[in-house]
């Protein structure tokens, strides 16, 4: 079953940087990644179907960092469709910070609840896109962090169980799921890593058109 997204309808992104891709720098607020080729897409196949896109993201985010501004940017848009995409900041990477801490699967997949359960409520339609982590090679920065092989390993153990979190929210609230982090995997056997993410994280623009093509897939 796809999303409806039906002419006048108000379509919510939401989550951390990869989504963020510096909105307030932008003219219409909605960044410069996937976000905004999706709404360029639509609007070129469906002039007759104008929508609202907003963009709520915020660099650096983590599930309890939207949880106390949820009401206020998300839930009071009123959207009849809610897009995201976080978790990389709730993995292992952060924990290099000497004031981070390791969040336990079962804190990620609570607060993550905790923001889908009013939408669902409210009979909005649903969109999770799984965190990802490409297999990049040697050291890149990432954030102000230089980051190794190691380092990768430890994260991509610390993300996996929360990627099957968000799988079984997505069942819970009958979401579509939007296989991200599989989806670059298959990307990155046929082309380098860094082709579609330089620091296995954050994407290129071919990564961002990548996510933007599977999510307009879930709403044709």
């Amino acid at each position: 079953m796809t999303i409806t997204v039906r002419p006048g309808s108000t379509v919510m992104f939401s989550g951390d940087s990869i989504t963020d891709c510096q909105r307030l720098e932008s003219e219409d607020g909605l960044g410069f990644g996937y976000p905004l080729r999706i709404a360029g897409e639509w609007g070129l196949r469906h002039p007759d179907r104008p929508v609202t896109w907003l963009n709520s993201a915020i660099a650096g985010h983590k599930v309890r960092d939207l949880e106390p501004r949820w009401q206020a940017d998300v839930l009071d848009a009123r959207p009849d469709v809610v897009s995201i995409l976080v978790g990389v900041n709730d993995m292992g990477w952060h924990t290099l910070d000497p004031e981070g801490h390791v969040i336990p699967v079962e804190e990620f997949e609570a607060g993550y609840d905790r923001l889908l359960a009013p939408l669902a409520e409210a009979g909005t339609q649903l969109i999770l896109i799984e965190p990802f982590l490409l297999p990049v090679h040697g050291v890149v920065e990432a954030g102000a962090a230089l980051i190794g092989d190691k380092e990768r390993k430890e994260w991509r153990t610390d993300l996996d169980p929360k990627i099957q979190a968000v799988h079984r929210l997505a069942g819970k609230y009958g979401a579509q799921l939007l296989a991200a982090d599989g989806m670059f995997a298959e990307l990155a056997a046929t082309t380098d890593p860094e082709y579609w993410a330089a620091d296995g994280v954050h994407p290129t623009p071919a990564g961002h058109a990548a996510l933007a093509r599977a999510w307009l897939h879930l709403v044709e």
